[in-house]
């Protein structure tokens, strides 16, 4: 029951909360037609404030801390965000209708991590005063490129597989035909495989294309990338400068105010997703109300493992599970875009966007926080 009541009023509180009450806002004056546009300019500049601020904030407590304690709770964020992708890969992508390239490309996106979902978690937990490492934001990274690269490489070792499986039936079919052609004395059926001239030698003698999955790229570019590059700099500055006079005066007072800019955008563009989330199979909808659930608490399990082992705040384990739960929404789809250009953003983008993130802020997060009061005693 405490743990019930607790929920209950973290929900309600959520709901009434300026994060989760822009986000429904900008839904619902989406929905009645508004014309209303936030340039994407200013948009971008809204993430670079509050990614730095994260960055900054977690830089500083890295260079206040001892590093073997981020040890565990970095490699549960690893473990889990390659876990999410081979979960989509063997559950959403075996339900009818839905493409197995779109649920790999689906499960990275919701394998890697959101942002502005983070933002929301570290804003509620000061609102309910819960301790928490300030280096647990510096997590983000350590789930949100596993992911992305393994959804990336497991959807190119697929593609390559289908293709060799074409390669060897269309082979095969070849074959089988030119057997049953009548043989004229002398003639021998494998003569064809031996070269005609030495062009066609040399042609035989040329290596096969490398379809191997290159590692290296694919994370440069998730490092490239505006979100993660933000916060990777916010991390730098904060443990090699001292940049404290800057954060208090300007990155810490503006957090509040643009992070509710944010979460009204992110209303309004995920009103406009559901459309597209329309043309595919309704197997996504399902999903993403579900996974973010599964993920959080996969994520939570193995937070409370560090915390029993290394001391691991309780507001560090709701971090883990929240950032399990969201789905990045700034820096996965273009990566995911380049990386997997076969699957249909409609697909991954629509049902992160558009379900995954709303779950993710109203429900995971008052979920795992109200989880973690009641196992703490509060």
């Amino acid at each position: 029951m405490d743990f019930l009541s607790l929920f209950l009023m973290d929900f309600v509180k959520q709901l009434q909360s300026p994060t989760l009450g822009f986000l429904i806002g900008g839904m619902v004056i989406a929905a009645l037609g508004s014309e209303l546009v936030i340039p994407e300019a200013i948009n971008q500049i809204i993430v670079f404030m509050l990614l730095m601020k994260i960055g900054l904030t977690g830089g500083q407590a890295i260079r206040n801390s001892n590093l073997t304690e981020m040890v565990i709770p970095a490699a549960s964020a690893v473990a889990v965000g390659v876990l999410v992708v081979f979960i989509a890969r063997y559950t959403l992508a075996k339900l009818p209708k839905v493409n197995t390239i779109d649920a790999i490309a689906t499960g990275g996106l919701f394998g890697a991590v959101s942002g502005s979902t983070m933002a929301a978690a570290l804003t509620l937990l000061e609102e309910q005063k819960m301790p928490y490492e300030a280096w647990a934001a510096a997590l983000y990274p350590f789930m949100d490129i596993p992911a992305l690269v393994t959804a990336i490489v497991v959807a190119n070792i697929y593609l390559n597989q289908k293709k060799g499986k074409g390669s060897a039936a269309a082979h095969s079919t070849v074959q089988e035909s030119f057997s049953k052609q009548p043989v004229a004395a002398g003639d021998y059926p494998d003569q064809q495989d031996y070269p005609r001239g030495r062009q066609e030698y040399l042609s035989k003698q040329q290596k096969p294309a490398d379809n191997r999955v290159k590692i290296w790229p694919i994370v440069q570019e998730s490092l490239q990338g505006p979100a993660l590059s933000a916060m990777l700099l916010g991390i730098a500055l904060g443990l090699f400068t001292q940049p404290e006079s800057v954060y208090k005066s300007f990155y810490d007072p503006l957090f509040r105010g643009l992070l509710s800019i944010l979460m009204l955008v992110m209303g309004m563009e995920a009103w406009s997703r559901l459309g597209e989330l329309r043309k595919v199979a309704q197997w996504y909808v399902v999903y993403s109300v579900v996974a973010p659930v599964v993920h959080g608490f996969i994520a939570f399990g193995l937070g409370m493992i560090a915390h029993y082992t290394t001391g691991f705040s309780l507001g560090g384990v709701v971090i883990l599970a929240v950032i399990a739960a969201s789905s990045s929404d700034i820096s996965g789809p273009p990566t995911l875009r380049a990386g997997i250009p076969s699957a249909n953003p409609s697909a991954y983008i629509g049902a992160s966007t558009a379900i995954g993130t709303p779950i993710a802020i109203g429900l995971c997060i008052p979920l795992f926080l109200g989880l973690a009061q009641a196992i703490g005693g509060r």
